[in-house]
């Protein structure tokens, strides 16, 4: 079974900095997509950003500039570098990935991590 494990959330003031990681852990053959989401208090959960194993990224226009992704395949992590957060960025943030569990079945899951409070507050 697949597990996803996220730290580095934490209280920072305005146009401070944070870096999450995510590493995923268990039996499986190969993560596809490793990526972040966020939800705030009463939103949707949406995108922060996410990267394919061939090293091409997305971001969210909310966020571009400020934050970066990147993953270590040797290590099954991805990381959230986060630059001059603002209130606005105040959420949960959820590690996704999309895991190829058996070799060559062609079927991928989706798997969560379990969250961690990002707070941006004077």
């Amino acid at each position: 079974q697949v597990q996803l494990v996220e730290s580095g959330g934490g209280l920072v003031q305005p146009g401070g900095s944070l870096r999450l990681s995510c590493a995923a852990s268990g039996r499986f053959f190969k993560i596809n997509v490793m990526g972040w989401y966020r939800q705030a208090p009463g939103k949707q959960r949406e995108l922060v950003a996410h990267i394919c194993s061939s090293d091409s990224t997305n971001y969210a226009d909310s966020v571009k500039g400020r934050f970066t992704i990147s993953r270590d395949n040797a290590k099954n992590t991805v990381y959230l570098q986060m630059n001059s957060l603002k209130p606005e960025d105040t959420a949960v943030y959820y590690c996704n990935a999309v895991i190829v569990v058996v070799m060559d079945s062609g079927i991928s899951y989706s798997y969560w991590g379990q969250g961690t409070q990002v707070t941006v507050s004077s």
